[in-house]
C-alpha cells in the first residue's frame, strides 16, 4: 500500500522547507510530505543572500528563529572587478542611516533592507524543522530512487526504503539533480558562454574584512586573472572561501584542485591576509558552477522549484533569493489550486514563464559582469549578444546604450532593478563597467505619453497575503508591462499627456496620500526609475517641450550606495 498525500515534495532544503511551510501555513488541511536524502545538518554551498529573502522569513513565520541562530548581517559586498584593480563596495542602505541595534531584532526597520549569510548546516535545519513544525511530515535519509509516471502525469515516487508515495501534486526541491525534471524529461539548456567551477572550503578564525555596525559586514568579491574568489562569514569564528574558475583553465592548469584553491586563496593579496592565522577544515569540495535553464518548469501535476528549473552563476550572489523566491509562488499556487481559485492553466504558466525568465535575466546579467571583468575580447559585441538573447535586435553601439540604461529590469512585478540593485544602481554599475556615462531618457524628454499601440492584455498573478490575485498586464512582443506597485502608478499618470513638472506634482501627492512622510522621498526616486524601464522600453512616448521644464537626471561615479571602498 502506498502513503497517499495532497503534495509530495523532494528536497528538504531551503526550496522545500519554502514550499511546504507557506502551504501548512495559508492551508492547515493540506497533508504535505517532504522527502530528503540526507540527516540535517549537512553542509551545503550558496551561503549569501539578498533583501528579499527576509519578507518570505517572516511570512513562513521563521524570522525569529533565523534571528537568533546570530548569523552575519550582509550590509552589501565589496569587489575587485572590472577594468581597475580598486576596490568598490556596494551597499544595501547608506551607511549613514545604518543604526547600531541590539541582536536578535525583529524584521522592520533596516532589518528589511538587509540581508544574511549564514551557514547552511544550520539554516536549512531551522526552515526544516519549522516546516515539520507546521504539520508537514519530513522524512530525512529518505531519496527518491524511482518515478512512476503516466505521459506527464506523475503517479508515484519510489523511495529508498522500498516503499511508495502517492500525491495528488508534487514539486522537485531537489537542486540541480532534478529528479523530477529528468525522469520526466524535461530538456535544459546552457544559455551562456560561461563554463565555470567552484572550488571552496571552510574556514575557522578567518578575519572579517569589514565589521559594520553589530554583527554586520560585507561579503569579498575579488577577481582573479583567472576568475574569482568570493569570501563570506558564516558566524563568529567560520568563513566560507571559494574559488571559481573557468573549467577549461582548471583542466589545463595542470593543478589539483586543492593546489588550485590554495593557491588563488594565499596569491591574493586580500584574502591571503583575512586568513593568517586561521585554520582550514582541510576538506576541498568541487562542483561544476555552470548556468542551466530547464525548458519547461511545469507539468500535467508536478512543478519545479528553485535550482530543479535552473541555476545562474553566483556572481550576484542571487541563488538562494531565486529559490525562495520561486517557492513561494508555488506555494501560493498549490493553495490555489486547492480551493479552486484561478484557472489551473492560467496559474502555472504564468508561474512557468515568471521562473524562466528571471532565471535567464540572472545570467545574462552575469555574463555582462563577466564581460566587464575581461572574460570576453570584445565587451560591445558581447553586450549586443546579450540583447539579441533578450529578443532584442541592437547593434553593438545600441546595445551598449540598452544597457547603460538599465536592460536588465524586471526581477519584482513593477520595480525597476536586479539582484539587489535598484535602476540606478545598475546604471552607476554599467558606467563603472563600460567607462561612458549612464543617460537617462527621463531627462532627454519631459512630455510623457503612455502608448500600449500593438500591445495584448496579458493578466498575471500577484502573490500577497496567503492569496493570488489577477493584476493586469500588457504584452508586446517579449516585453510586459505589469501594472503593480509603482508601475502602475506611472502608466496611471501618463495615460493622458503629462509634462515633468506635472508628473513629479502628482507623484508627491499620491505617494503622500499612501506613505509616511519619511519613505515619500524615496518612494518618488523609485518611480523616476519605473518611468525610465516605460521609455527604454517603448511602453511611454517621450517629447521634448522647450517651454516645459525638464528632470535633471544624473549617475555619479561615487554614491552613497556604490562608492570606491572606504575601509
Amino acid at each position: 500500500m502506498a502513503d497517499m498525500f495532497d503534495i509530495a515534495i523532494i528536497g528538504g532544503g531551503p526550496g522545500g522547507s519554502t514550499v511546504g511551510a507557506l502551504v501548512r501555513k495559508h492551508d492547515p488541511s493540506a497533508r504535505v510530505v517532504i522527502l530528503e536524502r540526507a540527516r540535517f545538518p549537512r553542509d551545503h554551498v550558496g551561503e549569501s543572500q539578498l533583501p528579499p529573502i527576509g519578507a518570505i522569513l517572516h511570512e513562513m513565520g521563521c524570522w525569529d528563529a533565523v534571528e537568533a541562530a546570530g548569523f552575519p548581517i550582509k550590509i552589501g559586498a565589496t569587489y575587485r572587478w572590472g577594468t581597475s584593480p580598486e576596490l568598490w563596495d556596494f551597499e544595501f542602505l547608506p551607511l549613514r542611516e545604518l543604526q547600531d541595534e541590539p541582536r536578535p531584532a525583529p524584521y522592520a526597520g533596516q532589518r528589511v533592507r538587509t540581508a544574511l549569510q549564514v551557514d547552511r548546516a544550520r539554516y536549512d535545519t531551522i526552515l526544516l524543522r519549522h516546516a515539520e513544525a507546521l504539520g508537514c511530515e519530513v522524512r530525512e535519509e529518505t531519496a527518491v530512487v524511482g518515478v512512476e509516471r503516466d505521459g506527464d502525469v506523475v503517479a508515484g515516487l519510489k523511495l529508498s526504503d522500498g516503499s511508495t508515495i502517492r500525491a495528488h501534486r508534487y514539486i522537485d526541491a531537489s537542486g540541480h539533480v532534478g529528479v523530477l525534471r529528468n525522469a520526466m524529461g524535461v530538456k535544459v539548456e546552457v544559455p551562456t558562454s560561461l563554463k565555470n567551477i567552484a572550488i571552496w572550503d571552510y574556514w575557522e578564525n578567518a578575519k572579517w574584512a569589514a565589521e559594520i555596525g553589530v554583527g554586520g559586514t560585507r561579503v569579498q568579491v575579488m577577481s582573479q586573472a583567472y576568475g574569482w574568489l568570493w569570501f563570506i562569514p558564516l558566524g563568529p569564528t567560520r568563513t566560507s572561501i571559494g574559488l571559481v574558475c573557468p573549467a577549461s583553465w582548471y583542466r589545463e592548469c595542470g593543478k589539483t584542485a586543492e593546489q588550485a584553491y590554495l593557491d588563488a586563496v594565499h596569491g591574493d593579496p586580500r584574502i591571503s591576509g583575512l586568513v593568517d592565522g586561521a585554520t582550514r577544515r582541510g576538506e576541498v569540495e568541487i562542483t561544476k558552477d555552470w548556468s542551466f535553464l530547464a525548458e519547461r518548469s511545469v507539468g500535467a501535476n508536478w512543478m519545479l522549484v528553485g535550482e530543479a528549473i535552473g541555476f545562474a552563476d553566483p556572481i550576484l550572489a542571487a541563488g538562494l533569493t531565486l529559490t525562495h523566491t520561486g517557492a513561494r509562488e508555488a506555494a501560493y499556487t498549490l493553495v490555489a489550486e486547492r480551493r479552486g481559485e484561478h484557472d489551473r492553466g492560467w496559474m502555472i504558466e504564468s508561474y512557468d514563464a515568471t521562473q524562466r525568465a528571471r532565471i535567464r535575466q540572472h545570467i545574462r546579467f552575469a555574463d555582462f559582469w563577466y564581460a566587464a571583468n575581461g572574460q570576453f575580447s570584445d565587451l560591445k559585441e558581447h553586450c549586443a549578444q546579450i540583447a539579441r538573447d533578450s529578443g532584442l535586435d541592437f547593434d553593438s553601439d545600441a546595445a551598449w546604450q540598452w544597457l547603460a540604461q538599465g536592460g536588465f529590469t524586471h526581477d519584482t512585478a513593477g520595480q525597476a532593478g536586479i539582484g539587489g540593485l535598484d535602476l540606478a544602481g545598475m546604471k552607476q554599475i554599467t558606467q563603472r563597467f563600460l567607462g561612458k556615462p549612464a543617460t537617462w531618457m527621463a531627462s532627454e524628454s519631459n512630455v510623457y505619453t503612455l502608448d500600449l499601440a500593438g500591445a495584448v492584455r496579458d493578466d498575471i498573478p500577484y502573490y500577497a497575503e496567503g492569496r493570488i490575485r489577477r493584476v493586469p498586464a500588457w504584452r508586446r512582443g517579449e516585453r510586459r508591462l505589469i501594472l503593480a506597485s509603482l508601475a502602475a502608478l506611472v502608466a496611471q499618470l501618463t495615460e493622458r499627456r503629462i509634462t515633468a513638472p506635472a508628473l513629479m506634482q502628482a507623484l508627491q501627492q499620491a505617494l503622500a496620500a499612501q506613505l509616511p512622510p519619511a519613505h515619500v522621498r524615496v518612494a518618488i526616486h523609485h518611480a523616476v526609475q519605473v518611468l525610465e524601464t516605460m521609455l527604454s522600453e517603448g511602453w511611454v512616448r517621450g517629447e521634448l517641450d522647450p517651454t516645459v521644464g525638464r528632470l535633471s537626471l544624473t549617475t555619479p561615479d561615487e554614491g552613497e550606495i556604490i562608492h570606491t571602498h572606504r575601509g
